[in-house]
């Protein structure tokens, strides 16, 4: 179990350099025909450690869709979706830190790619290299306007698909209201036996309570919340991100005995624990149709499909809540002093923090003992408070369109998924990544006039192009744990990422085509 008895675990790899930076795209250097991903899907494999990086063509040849063979160009102008596709599933991931940091992070040492030419090439292929540019931050230059791209939409265009993709309220109303019987329902059951968990609470988390759901309300994540007595936690293989939880001291009638094995506690017994009970009880949930899912084995949640009377997965998470100060990992995260005051990040990390139930990789294998850091509940605090200025969005003060900009964002993920859905490229993709790239373009840009609705567009580009060279760079901190990246090729491989970037790269140049489709 312990990497230092042996095992070839894989620690996470830690992020020297801070956030990237976004640099404004050249036209001449636009991608109008990506290439598929170097390596063939399948020959992709989680641990590749083939070098490279992605190109960007200097042509302007007409374009065309990469990746779907006699799949003819799709361009329109504008274009509209014709239907809203079901949502991608939030991931439920961490959180964490501490003490303040620097910011804003420093820009990473890989250029952005450039227009390719003869000389250039002959460069490469001597293997010689450009030093890296200066960084630039993203508010020190202008994005440039979508409309400076061919068949690129134009805020309206955006606000557009953004109307396909509000929820209608009755139809919320109605979700929530199955929802809500189910997990009450369970946590009763919970509560009020004399289980291990009884002690257990709801804890309202994800896209839904944050207010940035899309399409359709059919997926739903709960953590239900343990607190627990004074923990120490030993990092796993200096993951930063992972831990091996020990109870400083052990009471008696501590209900969670149980389930410590040789002084750790452990994460795969608790939660098998925790499904059987939900298993068992769901059997008495009347008027609603509730199954079990299979278990994911990289999965902290147990997921139900409700069937009846409408069909709405939703994902059960035990949570354990430690009020104590968060771990080391922490201190340089939660760069909010630029968008939120320093008091509000003290006052932040002051609250408990969560760990789940999620492996860890071990060399090709899980260690299934592991808990993982996570914060949710503080990314549901800056998303509903997520102005500079206190009245941002409130309804006597300005609008800004900063929630806008990530539900396009995770669209974008959720229509190339549903594009290309049996591509495995794009399996260890979620929201989350997308959530994380929008949280750093947001402390880049803390001030409310840089995500003014009239420019939805430039600041929609801004946090593309930020994640196009988290992509190219294969560099995303996590927000609260700057040394844990989440594009790590101990995560997801070089192949995948240079696919994504190149899909991403095609939609933009094309005017998002994608957001018209299914």
């Amino acid at each position: 179990m312990d990497c230092r008895r042996g095992k070839g675990t894989r620690a996470a790899s830690k992020a020297g350099a801070a956030a990237p930076k976004v640099s404004a795209p050249s036209a001449r250097g636009a991608l109008t025909q990506p290439p598929e991903s170097r390596a063939a899907p399948e020959d992709a494999q989680p641990h590749a450690q083939r070098c490279g990086s992605t190109r960007a063509s200097g042509s302007q040849r007409k374009k065309s869709a990469p990746g779907r063979a006699g799949r003819p160009p799709v361009g329109a102008r504008g274009a509209g979706p014709d239907k809203a596709p079901p949502s991608a599933r939030d991931a439920v991931d961490g959180q964490a830190d501490v003490a303040e940091g620097p910011e804003p992070p420093a820009a990473p040492g890989a250029p952005l790619p450039r227009a390719a030419s003869r000389r250039d090439g002959a460069a490469r292929a001597a293997g010689k290299q450009r030093p890296p540019a200066a960084p630039t931050a993203v508010s020190d230059l202008g994005a440039p306007s979508l409309r400076q791209r061919k068949g690129v939409s134009g805020s309206r265009q955006l606000r557009d698909v953004l109307d396909t993709l509000r929820l209608r309220r009755q139809e919320i109303s109605e979700a929530a209201d199955i929802v809500n019987k189910v997990v009450n329902h369970l946590l009763r059951r919970l509560q009020g036996f004399e289980s291990e968990f009884r002690g257990v609470t709801r804890l309202c988390t994800g896209s839904y309570y944050e207010h940035v759901k899309i399409s359709a309300p059919n997926e739903f994540d709960v953590m239900f919340k343990l607190e627990v007595p004074r923990i120490e936690l030993e990092p796993y293989c200096n993951s930063e991100a992972y831990y091996l939880v020990k109870f400083k001291r052990n009471p008696a009638g501590n209900p969670l005995s149980q389930f410590v094995k040789n002084g750790i506690l452990s994460a795969s017994l608790m939660l098998n624990k925790f499904r059987k009970i939900i298993k068992d009880e769901i059997k008495n949930i009347e008027d609603a149709d509730v199954i079990l899912e299979r278990k994911k084995r990289t999965s902290p949640a147990v997921t139900l499909l409700i069937r009846e009377p409408k069909e709405i997965s939703v994902d059960i998470v035990l949570t354990l809540e430690a009020k104590q100060s968060w771990p080391p990992s922490t201190q340089k995260g939660l760069l909010i002093r630029q968008w939120f005051g320093g008091k509000v990040r003290k006052a932040l990390t002051l609250q408990p923090y969560c760990l789940v139930p999620k492996p860890a990789k071990e060399g090709h294998g899980l260690q299934e003992e592991t808990w993982r850091l996570s914060f949710s509940h503080i990314e549901k605090h800056i998303l509903e408070n997520h102005g500079n200025s206190k009245t941002c969005c409130e309804s006597d003060g300005v609008k800004c369109c900063r929630k806008d900009c990530l539900k396009l964002m995770k669209y974008l993920l959720e229509q190339l998924k549903n594009k290309f859905g049996n591509r495995e490229e794009l399996e260890n993709f979620c929201s989350y990544h997308v959530k994380t790239a929008f949280f750093h373009v947001c402390t880049l840009d803390p001030s409310d006039d840089r995500w003014q609705t009239k420019e939805l567009k430039i600041s929609f580009d801004r946090c593309v192009e930020y994640f196009l060279q988290c992509l190219r760079t294969e560099d995303l901190k996590h927000y609260f744990i700057p040394g844990f990246n989440l594009f790590s090729r101990d995560h997801i491989d070089r192949a995948s990422k240079e696919f994504l970037s190149n899909q991403i790269e095609y939609e933009r140049n094309n005017g998002f085509p994608v957001f018209g489709e299914f």
